[in-house]
């Protein structure tokens, strides 16, 4: 049986069995500083693609912007994550993703390019560890080509230069599988720890869907770790308290500190991150729980419009949000086994999933024979379950998905591509192996022909580029040849795997994108209208273009919609993104710090978007979709009698996720009646340290 490492086209040299200590012998110089070298073009090439164009997204995201911001000024808003820095809800997750940003922001001043860079930093970084996870046990050239699949893959270009959580998130779940590797190697209990660690301390980046490695993590250590089984068993015990540890250190904080001093916790029915994490963030999300997760009917909070939206439902007008079980799925399609390979998913992810999965049997099976320790299997038994898991996760979820949550199959998905891969075209001399390739080349090839086929307009010649070089790969396959003809199929196979998602994502890193519902690749008017960023970017539809700051929107677009979006939302100001009038702006920073908050507004995306342009705290009533019980009634009268906040900006009565009973709706109400409204750049404010109405 041929060596995957040493075969011909692997390229570098044979890597060294580890030892018990997990350490290499040393090699020659030369084949590992061209290993050095090569890995460092594609960092550093990854990190000029990343950085390329990345304010053009303004705030991106304003709901984690503004938390970004009030992060840099308040160490309390920094550790729960508090959209305001005076302290009244946090964003729907836990804080951890949010805290690169603000570090930056402290150190380096508060902005767009400050706040965005370290999104950028953990992109390069997981493209790194990743090239270290596979090249382990299967060589250098498949650690590049699994580090430039990922660098590559349209959903990470986007997410990587985005300020939601998930950057973090893939970084830590990639450095769980690295631990894990070096504990298959050695069977420490150092490595078990600390992969226990970095699974929990992900779950303070995305809370549960840190969990969708652990399956993966569990099974293959208890298959293949070098101990024997009842050491396996207690190691994985306390892998699983070292998990617990990692993050229940801030959530035991957190739930102990005293209510009254600290954020209502946004998204929870009842002020519990517990509550937030098994309802609205967990069981919510796999379509198990009540299906809204809020009051009043339930709206999506951190970017999450509702827990089902159906068509017809006006939002606006705080129509409940039905559920999403069997019906109508808004957001990244029908559940189902097609949902990642559907219209508006298929061009984030899709690219490489038939390859990696026929790649993935081939492998097992080549290594069939090996000790049940043989660090290969059990490397691609813990990058393929890692895949499987969270594709069929993604696939039946029956709550709300995006599909920039795919993100979290991308490393999974190249790096089975990269280790699988070696081992099969290792073995490309057998016949079956040779059918296998052929038929990975052609299935990848039809793949990137249909979904390059959903945007015609987007370089139509590539589609047939595509199938033209996978036929001369195949023929490549079948014929065989000296070095140059085997060279020459391997590069052109790549060509196949990596030429559409390099398209898409060089796409990608040109346009701008804005709020909480976004993707990759060309525009489509797919997905759900009506909500910040949602069914277009922002440079083809200029109304939801984000205002960079403290300039115009970018990418050409002005605030010449803006009047537009305010009339939208009841006259309420600007929908997330966009800059405020200067004359309500110049009002908020009139005596701006003679109040805890400038002014109060219905919903997160309202709120953020005065925050993040007057540089003073907005109070966000009823958190992102309006639907928080917080703050009570009684809680707002209070902070107005002692004069904490100056303005009520009026919009929506309820917020898209709240209802007619909610409690911003019932302070709108009181707002009406006891204060006079005044029209400012086609906004309605309401003086709160004015002399109430007579009666």
């Amino acid at each position: 049986m041929i060596d995957t490492a040493t075969a011909p086209g692997s390229g570098g040299a044979p890597p060294a069995a580890p030892t018990r200590a997990g350490r290499r012998p040393a090699t020659t110089s030369g084949p590992l500083r061209r290993e050095y070298i090569w890995l460092a073009l594609l960092l550093v090439g990854t990190g000029a693609a990343y950085l390329w164009n990345l304010t053009a997204s303004g705030w991106a995201n304003s709901f984690y912007a503004a938390a970004v911001q009030s992060g840099a000024k308040s160490w309390k808003a920094f550790f729960f994550g508090s959209s305001d820095w005076a302290n009244a809800i946090t964003v729907d997750k836990t804080p951890a993703s949010l805290w690169p940003m603000e570090l930056s922001a402290r150190l380096f001043g508060f902005g767009s390019w400050t706040m965005l860079l370290p999104q950028v930093l953990l992109g390069v970084a997981s493209v790194a560890l990743l090239w270290a996870v596979v090249r382990r046990h299967f060589g250098a050239n498949a650690g590049l080509l699994a580090g430039l699949a990922l660098a590559v893959t349209p959903v990470a270009a986007l997410m990587f230069r985005y300020n939601n959580p998930d950057a973090l998130l893939v970084f830590l779940m990639i450095a769980a599988v690295w631990t894990m590797l070096r504990a298959l190697d050695d069977g420490r209990w150092r490595w078990l720890v600390l992969c226990g660690l970095l699974v929990g301390f992900g779950f303070l980046a995305k809370q549960l869907q840190a969990g969708l490695v652990l399956p993966a993590l569990a099974l293959t250590y208890l298959f293949a770790g070098p101990p024997k089984l009842g050491k396996r068993i207690a190691q994985l015990f306390a892998a699983g308290a070292a998990m617990v540890a990692g993050a229940g250190w801030w959530v035991l904080v957190a739930q102990l500190w005293p209510a009254s001093d600290r954020p209502y916790f946004g998204g929870s029915t009842n002020n519990s991150i517990i509550e937030l994490t098994l309802g609205y963030n967990g069981l919510d999300r796999l379509g198990l729980g009540s299906g809204s997760g809020k009051p009043g009917g339930g709206g999506a909070p951190g970017g999450d419009p509702g827990g089902g939206v159906t068509a017809g439902v006006d939002l606006a007008a705080g129509g409940d949000m039905p559920q999403m079980h069997g019906g109508f799925h808004p957001f990244g399609g029908q559940a189902g086994i097609t949902r990642l390979f559907n219209e508006t998913v298929g061009g984030q992810i899709a690219w490489l999933i038939p390859a990696a999965l026929i790649l993935l049997v081939a492998a097992i099976i080549l290594r069939g024979r090996a000790p049940r320790t043989d660090g290969k299997r059990a490397a691609l038994l813990l990058l393929g379950g890692w895949g499987l898991v969270t594709g069929l996760v993604f696939s039946f979820m029956g709550g709300i998905f995006h599909e920039y949550y795919t993100v979290a199959l991308a490393p999974a998905l190249a790096g089975t591509i990269g280790a699988a891969g070696a081992v099969v075209w290792a073995e490309r001399e057998r016949r079956w192996v040779r059918a296998v390739l052929v038929l990975s080349v052609a299935l990848t090839a039809l793949t990137a022909f249909v979904l390059l086929s959903r945007t015609p307009d987007f370089v139509p010649w590539l589609r047939w580029l595509i199938v033209g070089v996978a036929v001369l790969a195949a023929a490549g396959l079948v014929l065989r040849g000296g070095r140059r003809l085997t060279i020459a199929t391997l590069l052109a196979a790549v060509f196949v795997g990596l030429a559409a998602p390099t398209a898409y994502a060089v796409e990608t890193l040109r346009q701008p994108h804005t709020g909480g519902i976004v993707k990759a690749g060309p525009a489509t008017d797919s997905g759900f209208p009506g909500f910040p960023g949602g069914n277009r970017d922002a440079q083809s539809d200029p109304e939801s273009g984000a205002a960079a700051p403290g300039g115009d929107a970018p990418g050409g677009a002005t605030d010449a919609g803006g009047d537009a979006d305010r009339e939208r939302a009841g006259g309420g100001g600007p929908m997330g993104d966009e800059k405020p009038g200067d004359e309500v702006l110049a009002l908020l920073e009139q005596d701006g710090s003679a109040y805890t908050w400038v002014a109060a507004t219905i919903s997160s995306n309202n709120a953020a978007s005065y925050q993040l342009a007057a540089d003073y705290p907005v109070m966000a009533i009823g958190g992102f979709g309006g639907g928080d019980p917080a703050p009570t009634l009684a809680q707002f009268q209070r902070d107005v009698t002692e004069g904490k906040i100056h303005y009520f900006i009026a919009g929506e009565n309820h917020g898209p996720g709240g209802s007619s009973t909610s409690e911003g709706s019932k302070i709108t109400a009181w707002v009406k009646d006891h204060y006079t409204a005044t029209e400012v750049d086609g906004v309605t404010l309401y003086d709160l340290t004015a002399t109430p109405k007579a009666g």
